[in-house]
């Protein structure tokens, strides 16, 4: 019980982060891991409980690890071209 509590109050903090306003890309690419993270531990917490096979814990860190690499890679570009993560300094449209 404790613990699926602090997975919850992991995953509010790190959607707390994502949602409120930050300058940098890379806080909000870390506010991303961190969620991942939380999601990691709650569906360990959920397959040990329930006795089943730890095979989609890999799946899903292998699909985790894929997302921040492409996102580490999108930094690299945004800082190549751009010079800086300031999401000021660029324009979307």
């Amino acid at each position: 019980m404790m613990m699926s509590l602090l997975v919850l109050v992991m995953f509010l903090i790190g959607n707390m982060i994502f949602v409120s306003k930050h300058k940098h890309l890379l806080i909000v690419l870390m506010s991303l891991e961190f969620i991942v993270l939380s999601i990691f531990f709650l569906l360990m917490l959920y397959l040990v409980m329930i006795e089943y096979n730890m095979f989609m814990l890999m799946v899903f860190l292998v699909f985790s690890v894929c997302e921040g690499a492409l996102g580490l890679s999108i930094l690299v570009s945004m800082i190549r071209t751009h010079g800086n993560d300031y999401f000021q300094s660029f324009n979307l449209i």
